[in-house]
């Protein structure tokens, strides 16, 4: 994303000059608003999902997708030896700023030399594969950037129940298209500027654990949430 509308709201808000919220356009669903408090929220204010996540971290962390540097500072701040990475410059710059001791500044993939004992994907932090062909790229730099007992923690949402048709029998219609019903396409808009379409990806936990099998990582689930949500654990 050229613009970096996420982090221009960021430091908006950061800096107080919060005067809206980042809007979000997406094939599946229309408008929605993504509230620039939330991603300031506390421990406190976070779901279920995360904090559980959190308190599953060991080791050494890095904190993939940190934003404004929520988990990261929780983190830190019980003495965990955390790192953030964003593909965001604004993001990074209000992470510093909020005192995050450690940054990268790079997409995901790009990154390398370093091992931790925990990946964190939290916010549906997996989204970042886009497509559904590109998870066994993404779960194969996990596993190159792991300990060897370490571990990958995420959570993500299975969007099937977004497919309901009127149908009596109560099935699903998935457009022909679709390689896979999890795959969304986003633009955002903030201040009127508008972002570059781009690829999301929402998992069901059934195929990320195909996924993670197929390329050699054992996964479970941690916990199920209420909204067809769910937090993984990967491992080797």
């Amino acid at each position: 994303m050229s613009k970096d509308i996420l982090g221009k709201a960021l430091l908006d808000y950061h800096n107080l000059e919060y005067t809206e919220d980042i809007i979000t356009h997406s094939s599946l669903d229309g408008e929605d608003s993504l509230p620039l408090p939330y991603m300031f929220r506390s421990f406190e204010q976070m779901p279920l999902l995360e904090q559980i996540a959190l308190e599953h971290c060991k080791g050494t962390v890095l904190d993939v997708g940190c934003g404004a540097g929520n988990h990261s500072l929780y983190l830190q701040d019980k003495g965990f030896d955390v790192t953030g990475l964003d593909a965001s410059s604004g993001a990074i710059s209000v992470c510093k700023q909020r005192g995050v001791l450690k940054t990268i500044h790079d997409d995901f993939l790009s990154i390398g030399g370093q091992k931790y004992d925990t990946l964190l994907l939290l916010m549906n932090g997996i989204g970042i594969a886009g497509k559904l062909k590109n998870l066994d790229r993404y779960l194969n730099q996990m596993k190159s950037l792991l300990h060897p007992n370490g571990q990958v923690l995420l959570d993500s949402s299975d969007i099937l129940y977004m497919y309901e048709s009127d149908d009596a029998d109560g099935g699903h219609w998935i457009p022909q298209h679709m390689d896979y019903y999890g795959e969304v396409t986003f633009t955002m808009t903030y201040k009127n500027e508008e972002s570059e379409a781009f690829d999301w990806l929402y998992l069901d936990f059934n195929t990320l654990k195909r996924a993670a099998t197929f390329n050699g990582l054992t996964c479970e689930m941690l916990k199920q949430g209420g909204n067809d949500d769910f937090l993984a654990r990967i491992y080797r």
